[in-house]
């Protein structure tokens, strides 16, 4: 299914649908603990986030849509009708602390995590994914200020842009953490935001990422913590394998030698890293890769090579995030609700994965065998027939189980396809002025020709 298909799929998700998740009996508990203090109104904490959620994934995305759709199901049960007006909604959602969201979304990564069978790991090991991407959001003053747009661009003619560093599990493909900043200045870097992750990591894990990670402090920093890293090299650096200890063709030990204090670190925090660090520097195909893993045997270069290759899983699953349920452009007006539809949306695709992982261990299939499209698909359209109670009905959650990982993702291995798309899009100019001076042009001397 294209992703403008699965789009118009997504847009029929409604309230209840993560209303009937949030509820069930192995996220309650949860739910529960991280409530804040509150009225019983007719926009509780969880049915508010619930909307909230289902706003975000729709492809209309008001407020005004969101109570339409409580008061129509509020009036098929027979309840009292609540207001047309969405002013009582948008304060709940105002309301709602932005810890709440954070600390759910990393409570179901910690779920998902534990459920993670002795079998997926690698080598007995978590491995943990980061990458980063960026977000754009609605064009106002406010998102300016805290989120600026490119500085190529001319004042108006841009969107406020934001970058964001996820950490997920390579296991389960659930978001565990993330990061979230303005697109440049000063601390704004993937590797800044990674390192505010770094609680987020425990003793025995991997971390798995691109070149852009491959930074002295970085892995100085995770080695203090006991987490072992595999990179591929920095384009900044030469490797010369005539040099260190010698552990087979194209791979050695060698000694990186502590770079100069950088500006964000403080001179107690420079004393505290060494000045060398051991690392292994090892060629598989075409690619340098550096770790922390020095054991040959434990860790050959095939197998280094091969787990190298599951990085590209983060690059999918922020993909999955972006296009499938449709992050890539947020639409709150606000700096403080921007960042709680962001967390909103991980909310929601860690609860997709959840499934996709209770699916996987009923069935025996590894979780990143299980398409995470067919998974949303099947979902909004079980729950969307009221064919599935979540919480009670045991033997339609099996079947759904059964069909979720019927759908197994093919192994296409050095898949290439163009970065292009074959259909035109409509012919009307670029808006290549604020939209106060296009309408003052339009006004003297009528709309521009249409191009052929």
């Amino acid at each position: 299914m294209t992703d403008r298909r699965l789009a118009r799929r997504v847009e029929q998700a409604d309230t209840y649908t993560f209303f009937n998740c949030l509820t069930d009996d192995q996220l309650l508990p949860i739910i529960d603990a991280l409530l804040p203090p509150h009225r019983e109104r007719v926009f509780t904490p969880t049915l508010t986030l619930s909307m909230f959620m289902a706003q975000a994934l729709s492809d209309d995305g008001s407020c005004q849509k969101a109570v339409d759709d409580l008061l129509a199901k509020r009036v098929c049960e027979q309840l009292p009708p609540c207001s047309v007006s969405t002013g009582a909604y948008c304060r709940a959602r105002r309301r709602l602390p932005k810890a709440m969201i954070t600390e759910l979304v990393t409570a179901t990564g910690a779920l998902a995590k534990e459920r993670v069978r002795a079998p997926w790991l690698w080598q007995g090991r978590s491995v943990k994914l980061v990458d980063g991407t960026t977000i754009s959001m609605a064009d106002t003053a406010e998102n300016q200020a805290d989120y600026p747009q490119q500085s190529m661009q001319a004042p108006g003619l841009g969107f406020p842009i934001a970058r964001l560093v996820a950490l997920m599990c390579l296991a389960s493909g659930a978001v565990l953490n993330a990061a979230m900043g303005p697109y440049q200045g000063k601390g704004t870097g993937e590797g800044a935001l990674l390192r505010t992750l770094l609680e987020s990591f425990e003793t025995g894990d991997v971390l798995l990422a691109d070149r852009y990670f491959c930074s002295y402090f970085i892995i100085a920093l995770l080695l203090r913590q006991g987490v072992d890293v595999l990179f591929e090299q920095h384009a900044g650096r030469k490797t010369d394998f005539r040099r260190g200890k010698r552990l087979g063709v194209r791979d050695h030990l060698i000694e990186w030698k502590r770079p100069t204090r950088p500006d964000w670190m403080t001179p107690e925090e420079y004393a505290e890293i060494p000045e060398t660090l051991t690392l292994r520097e090892v060629k598989v195909g075409r690619k340098v890769l550096v770790t922390t893993l020095h054991c040959k045997r434990q860790a050959p270069p095939q197998e280094l090579g091969r787990l190298f290759a599951s990085r590209w899983h983060v690059e999918l699953d922020l993909r999955n995030i972006k296009s499938t349920l449709g992050m890539e452009v947020l639409r709150c007006k606000t700096p403080e609700m921007v960042v709680k539809e962001m967390w909103v949306y991980l909310l929601a695709y860690n609860l997709v994965r959840l499934l996709m992982l209770e699916a996987a261990a009923f069935v025996g299939v590894l979780p990143r065998q299980i398409s995470f499209k067919h998974t949303v698909q099947l979902w909004l359209a079980w729950s969307l027939r009221s064919l599935l109670t979540l919480a009670t009905n045991l033997n339609e959650r099996l079947t759904l189980y059964e069909l979720i990982a019927s759908r197994i993702v093919g192994k296409r291995p050095g898949r290439v396809e163009p970065r292009a798309i074959k259909r035109r899009p409509k012919p009307y100019r670029l808006l290549n002025r604020t939209r106060c001076k296009a309408r003052a042009q339009i006004r003297r001397t009528g709309h521009p020709k249409k191009l052929k």
